[in-house]
């Protein structure tokens, strides 16, 4: 069974607007991933690939022989090669717990995707402050700072008092009850005090990444 009707691909996206189309695995089949995959290998196009499965992931393969650099933390893989590295570190990606690390991947992942090398940094909630201020001049070196946090969120209200860059606020699923599975997290940030944050989805990390490449390329005009 063809599934070519299934796919139609934008070839030209990254030329319009400097961001690539992104394949969003979640409720494909296998079969129609190695379709697409099929159809760039044949433009010579590359594709980064999102919420990917480490069993879609194998699937894929079985159906072709399809070269992926697949990371199954951030579900994320890299069909062809990412850009060539044209910065390093002016990105932060820092997560508030251990547990928000996957989403930080996927943020990393699409930074790498188009050639900027963040800085990361892991494990610097609120609810240990000093693990944060420790962290400030690192931070500080970055032109623009992805905050990835659950629970109760207050990472990026109380980064956005400490640093003057650009924050973005990605809110993850991560939390006990009433967190509702992101939901407090994104009101929280959504509601915070201080100004001029932007704030993703929940679990959004490829949106949370695509914002900050905004702002740079913004940023080189």
């Amino acid at each position: 069974m063809s599934y070519a009707k299934d796919v139609k691909l934008d070839f030209s996206r990254e030329d319009r607007i400097g961001l690539d189309e992104a394949i969003f695995c979640e409720g494909k089949t296998v079969e129609q991933i190695a379709e697409i995959l099929r159809q760039a290998k044949l433009k010579q196009h590359r594709f980064l690939l999102t919420r990917l499965s480490r069993e879609k992931h194998k699937g894929v393969l079985s159906l072709g022989e399809f070269e992926m650099d697949y990371d199954p933390v951030s579900r994320t893989a890299f069909f062809s090669e990412p850009n060539e590295p044209i910065s390093q570190n002016q990105v932060s990606v820092i997560c508030a717990g251990t547990s928000d690390i996957p989403v930080a991947n996927e943020v990393a992942r699409t930074l790498q995707y188009y050639g900027h090398l963040p800085t990361e940094i892991s494990d610097v909630g609120v609810a240990g402050l000093w693990r944060l201020l420790d962290r400030l001049d690192d931070l500080k070196i970055a032109k623009v700072i992805v905050v990835v946090a659950g629970m109760d969120a207050a990472l990026p209200t109380v980064l956005g008092g400490l640093v003057a860059q650009p924050l973005i606020g990605v809110p993850t699923s991560v939390g006990y009850g009433v967190a509702q599975g992101g939901s407090a997290a994104l009101h929280a940030m959504l509601v915070s005090c201080a100004p001029g944050i932007t704030v993703t989805n929940i679990d959004n990390g490829y949106g949370g990444a695509c914002a900050a490449l905004r702002i740079l390329r913004a940023a080189l005009i």
